[in-house]
């Protein structure tokens, strides 16, 4: 059988009236794997991400997005079930969502309950990369009718490059190639994208597309490589005595390993920001293919679209180039919601807003009964007016070995964090006087007042910081 012929057999569905596919939205939800905010919309200086920036131009741009746990397994679980990692007892990768909770209904399966063809191309729960690609650990069947992980070259993919330090294990490997990499898995999950929207055409459907990129290896067509000529690309830049009032659990749970890579020198830490960025363009052309391929559909008047990645990453800052941290290159992340009809479209909110809101959010405009005991709340009232106020705290956690824990609350204008266990400390951070959070207050006598209002944010928890009516 022809490979498009099996993919409309797989994701096709039989006919059902015109009229109630445009009565009930289509849902594209897109994921981006380590997806910092590097991003052309959200005011990056150099990053190019044409479709991505036409998308948010069309839709609402969520500037400050937090995920509820900085790591992939704990936050796509939280996210696909609108529930805390308290809540979803999963603080760790490799693990499935069943696994803690066997009678969750997700955000795909109540969709594909209510009648919506539920697909999944690619990574959307945790998938090691690179690997477990082309598996299906940790994927959660009951919530895909069709769940495809395509495989993909990555590592082994042919071209120039290589190891940006070699001989160290804390490598970082980039392989630039020619060509638009039809080995590549994320290739394979736009083309079942594709197919999804062609072949569902008279069905509503949701399609959870989760690509790789930005995620190690980074592996891109050279031209990507060719949109940031080394000499262009900054080092990153730290105060002399940034790590001195950093508590060191903070250090401990984001591991030795990702500090500075093993000791990149600056060239290196520029060819490993460059090749980020190549990742980023090349994830960008993607997206922009199956929009494209959605507009042409006649499809694109009834599909909401969501953009969001997992979790931030660090690029050098603070010494850092992974995640797990509760700064905000970490905690914070992209998210772009598209529906259509919102009053809202081509705006952008600094509104705080959480994961865990997505799941209430997407039921909202389906006109879907979600269950009850979702932990976030739906963003529906920002997509009619991104000016509005919501909560007024947002909320995230890590855990480390020797039973570390840290939490950290943000409002407004300051970003407090607690750690406990057996190396305690606290951080505060005025991100409106010092945005990339170099000055910790916490032990400074004159925010005495500051850090126990924040003290008390972080108690009160999620509950107290629920947006009112």
């Amino acid at each position: 059988m022809h490979r498009r012929a099996f993919f409309a057999a797989a994701l096709g569905a039989p006919a059902i009236l015109r009229s109630q596919a445009t009565e009930r939205p289509n849902v594209l939800f897109i994921a981006a794997d380590d997806m910092n905010n590097s991003l052309g919309c959200y005011g990056h200086p150099i990053v190019k991400t044409p479709n991505l920036d036409k998308l948010a131009a069309r839709g609402v741009r969520f500037d400050r997005a937090y995920c509820q746990y900085p790591l992939c397994g704990p936050s796509r679980c939280s996210l696909l079930t609108g529930l805390r990692p308290d809540s979803t007892h999963i603080k760790e990768n490799n693990i499935s969502v069943r696994d803690r909770l066997p009678d969750v209904v997700t955000l795909p399966q109540l969709f594909k309950n209510n009648g919506w063809r539920s697909v999944r191309a690619g990574k959307m729960y945790h998938m090691d990369v690179p690997g477990s690609v082309g598996t299906n650990k940790w994927d959660d069947p009951p919530s895909w009718d069709v769940a495809i992980s395509p495989p993909g070259s990555e590592q082994r993919t042919k071209g120039e490059g290589g190891n940006i330090i070699p001989g160290r294990k804390a490598g970082w490997q980039v392989i630039s190639f020619a060509g638009d990499g039809k080995d590549q898995a994320d290739e394979k999950a736009t083309e079942i994208a594709f197919d999804t929207i062609s072949s569902n055409a008279n069905r509503p459907w949701f399609l959870g597309l989760g690509y790789l990129r930005p995620h190690v290896p980074h592996v891109a067509p050279s031209r990507f490589f060719d949109l940031y000529p080394l000499g262009s690309i900054p080092a990153p830049v730290n105060p002399a005595n940034d790590l001195d009032d950093i508590p060191e659990a903070s250090e401990i749970a984001i591991n030795t390993r990702a500090k500075d890579m093993g000791g990149m020198n600056d060239h290196e830490k520029k060819q490993a920001i460059r090749a980020y960025y190549a990742s980023v363009s090349y994830m960008d052309w993607q997206v922009g293919r199956v929009l494209d391929a959605l507009e042409k559909s006649g499809q694109a008047r009834r599909t909401i679209v969501v953009f969001w990645g997992d979790h931030g990453w660090h690029l050098g800052e603070h010494h850092r180039w992974h995640k797990r941290s509760l700064f905000e290159e970490s905690m914070r992340a992209p998210l772009i919601m598209a529906a259509p009809g919102a009053k809202g479209n081509g705006k952008a909110t600094r509104s705080l807003v959480e994961f865990v809101d997505i799941y209430p959010t997407l039921a909202d405009l389906a006109r879907l009964q979600p269950p009850p005991n979702l932990e976030g709340q739906s963003m529906k009232p920002l997509l009619d007016n991104p000016s509005r106020a919501f909560k007024s705290a947002a909320f995230s956690m890590v855990t480390a070995p020797n039973e570390i824990e840290g939490r950290a609350v943000v409002n407004d204008r300051y970003r407090y964090i607690r750690w406990t266990g057996p190396k305690p400390g606290e951080e505060l951070y005025d991100r409106q006087a010092d945005p990339r959070e170099f000055t910790n207050l916490a032990a400074m006598g004159q925010h005495a007042k500051t850090l126990q209002q924040m003290r008390a944010t972080l108690d009160a928890g999620w509950k107290a910081a629920r947006a009112r009516a």
